[in-house]
């Protein structure tokens, strides 16, 4: 029998701070719990679009980029009858243990010196990508795309082909302008280099390796990469190889912001680190090629470079900054402003020079005969000099001043030729009685598809046996009127048409 004691001993099961709580509190507490914790454990959707989708980008974009193929003579030594190879065929054989064709067999021996040949049949030399400008046919490309090249094909994406003709091409900078014969076509839109940001995303569309219209994806890894003297660089890791180079560089709004130029490999080979021409200055470049034929750049005649954070800092000049001059060109601009070796040019025109390598470039930027204003800092103090730019001579002119050689004769102006007299030995291996040899083409003749080292045989069908005989029928050339000159390149003569006023 149960005492009172027992009982109110008994133990006594208090409630939980659950059976505290209504049900339908419980009921719902416990949902939420529920679908937190599904939520934690299943994969966000939001996470899931933070990836792009560069399907309509490519759409949009895609038929304006074009597959370039170029083609060169090929040319037959007469030491042994056999094809000339390059290092790279030449590494093929040898790696695949392959006799080379028609080559001396002793290695120790070198072969005979062999003089120059007569072109023969065309082959291809390479591939390469590029953009279209406008519906007319313009075309962006890279400069080293077309070098070299006797003839150049542009495909778009529908197939058609088109043989094109070269308007100018600047190596400074590695742009080239070609145009095809075609209306309506699908032209980009360029786009604001100055609104990239590093860390966005980009993609390129080209030919690498051959393979057309192939789509690669990545980032901006850095801007303003100093690579060159006239151009800062668009660093990014989007797979670029060869083939790829010329085409363009394209932001997440569809424009074109960069030409992709140049990779960064060990093995020839992406790996990881690619330059693209920023498509601000590649314009600047193209509309002078599309006038001119060629690019006018101003210079002042320093030779600068950059300023180290010891030497700013005992000089007084407190950040490294600025372009430390290490010599001055005796009787140039620099020199006639009062320029001196040592003086660390720290503006241009008002613009400032954050590192040497911005010099060149404002400098390359101003036309011939500007007088421009640069500030100097020298022992401590800063003073501003007076300086009138010159232009600053061509590629081929400062080859041939390195050698010693001449520079180029001044340019007809009305057809934008120069030219030389060919002697015997000339005359012998081309074949021809007369004609004159072109030194420079730029303008109408560039654009009508005359190039240098070409030889003109007639002009205004009149044949033309000296460089003077030549400048005197230019000068009685109506300017209103096109011109028709037969040119020899090579084994080839061809009629090309000049329109002066075109």
């Amino acid at each position: 029998m149960q005492t009172q004691n027992q009982t109110a001993i008994s133990p006594r099961i208090l409630p939980s701070p659950m059976r505290a709580v209504p049900r339908a509190f419980q009921k719902g507490l416990l949902a939420l719990l529920l679908a937190l914790w599904l939520g934690l454990m299943a994969p966000h959707p939001a996470h899931a679009q933070t990836l792009p989708d560069f399907s309509a980008l490519v759409e949009s974009v895609g038929p304006s980029v074009v597959n370039i193929r170029t083609t060169e003579k090929m040319r037959v030594p007469r030491g042994n009858g056999g094809p000339e190879f390059d290092e790279d065929m030449l590494e093929f054989f040898k790696r695949f243990g392959m006799p080379i064709p028609n080559q001396p067999q002793n290695p120790r021996r070198a072969p005979p010196q062999r003089s120059p040949q007569p072109e023969g049949e065309s082959q291809q030399r390479g591939v390469g990508s590029g953009f279209i400008l406008n519906a007319d046919g313009f075309v962006m490309t890279n400069a080293h795309v077309i070098e070299g090249a006797d003839e150049v094909f542009v495909t778009l994406t529908d197939k058609r082909e088109f043989k094109a003709r070269i308007i100018g091409a600047d190596k400074r900078t590695d742009v080239a302008i070609v145009k095809i014969e075609a209306s309506g076509l699908p032209a980009v839109r360029l786009g604001d280099v100055s609104r990239l940001k590093v860390g966005e995303w980009v993609i390129a569309i080209g030919s690498p390796f051959g393979l057309e219209n192939t789509v690669t994806a990545g980032i901006v890894s850095a801007k303003a990469r100093d690579t060159g003297d006239f151009l800062p660089f668009i660093q990014t890791d989007v797979a670029i190889n060869p083939g790829n180079s010329g085409g363009p560089l394209i932001n997440m709004r569809g424009e074109v912001v960069g030409i992709n130029s140049q990779i960064y490999s060990r093995s020839g080979g992406f790996m990881g680190i690619s330059f693209a021409i920023p498509i601000d200055e590649a314009t600047r470049v193209s509309d002078q090629l599309r006038s001119s034929g060629r690019v006018i750049r101003g210079r002042i005649g320093v030779q600068i470079d950059q300023v180290t954070k010891e030497v700013a800092e005992s000089i007084g000049l407190g950040k490294p900054s600025g372009a430390l001059v290490r010599s001055v060109e005796s009787g140039g601009p620099a020199d006639k402003a009062g320029v001196e070796a040592g003086d660390i040019i720290t503006r241009f025109d008002g613009r400032p020079i954050d590192k040497a390598g911005d010099l060149p470039r404002i400098v390359g930027g101003v036309k011939p005969g500007t007088k421009s204003t640069l500030q100097v800092f020298r022992r401590g103090s800063t003073r501003e000099l007076n300086v009138t730019v010159v232009e600053l001579e061509s590629d081929r002119a400062a080859a041939q001043s390195e050698r010693g050689g001449a520079k180029a004769p001044p340019v007809v102006s009305l057809l934008g030729l120069a030219v030389s007299d060919l002697n015997d030995a000339q005359r012998r291996e081309l074949k021809v009685k007369g004609g004159v040899k072109v030194e420079t083409a730029e303008g109408v003749a560039a654009r009508a598809g005359i190039r240098e080292g070409d030889v003109i045989l007639s002009l205004d069908n009149t044949e033309i046996a000296s460089s003077k005989q030549f400048e005197s029928v230019v000068n009685k050339l109506d300017k209103d009127k096109p011109v028709t000159a037969l040119i020899k390149r090579g084994d080839w003569v061809n009629y090309i048409v000049i329109r002066p006023s075109r």
